[in-house]
């Protein structure tokens, strides 16, 4: 199963996306420059493999609905993540808002 709804954080919307799938479900929240993902987020292959796409990206361990994922800190965001100055430990919805 496949769930898209709007996500409103201030006076902005964001797309939320989960993914059911057997034994686990990814979770993400998009802007239109990054998303913050759950622990299915690769950060070192975005940051070495990927790293000429400068993708803006923040992964949250342990979160398991939206709502977690909003308020978990970041365990890892990539290099085009920390050039809008969002770091590691970063709560979710505040990445959101910066990028």
């Amino acid at each position: 199963m496949m769930e898209l709804r709007p996500i409103q954080i201030e006076d902005r919307t964001f797309l939320g996306v989960v993914v059911k799938l057997p034994k686990t479900t990814l979770l993400v929240v998009s802007s239109e420059l990054g998303y913050i993902m759950c622990g299915a987020l690769d950060v070192a292959l975005l940051n070495e493999k990927l790293k000429d796409r400068n993708i803006i990206a923040g992964r949250a361990v342990g979160v398991k609905t939206l709502e977690q994922l909003l308020d978990a800190p970041l365990e890892s965001v990539t290099f085009g993540a920390e050039s809008l100055g969002i770091e590691k430990g970063t709560i979710g919805r505040e990445a959101l808002l910066k990028m």
